[in-house]
């Protein structure tokens, strides 16, 4: 059983004590800054003046990696797992003959 600790994480501006796992507090406490970055990056680069709007733009940008990541992940899965499986038919039948 893991060790729960007491964080601190803050994004935009604001603190939010956590109770987390230790193994999860690193994590965390990177995804706070990348989120950071992140505002001041589209502070910096638009004209938008309210946090939500940021926040909200943050969080579509972390999901559409993820999604864009399982589109990936299944696009080279299913070609690869055919030519693993045709490799695995091909191995068999080389065994069973000998």
């Amino acid at each position: 059983m893991s060790e729960k600790q007491k964080i601190k994480i803050s994004i935009a501006d604001r603190v939010y004590p956590l109770t987390v796992d230790a193994s999860q507090e690193e994590g965390l406490i990177n995804a706070s800054k990348k989120i950071d970055a992140m505002i001041k990056q589209f502070e910096q680069n638009y004209a938008v003046r309210d946090k939500q709007d940021v926040l909200a733009m943050c969080a579509l940008q972390f999901a559409a990696q993820v999604e864009q990541k399982q589109i990936e992940k299944t696009t080279i899965e299913g070609p690869t797992k055919t030519k693993l499986e045709r490799l695995n038919n091909l191995l068999t039948e080389h065994l069973d003959k000998q």
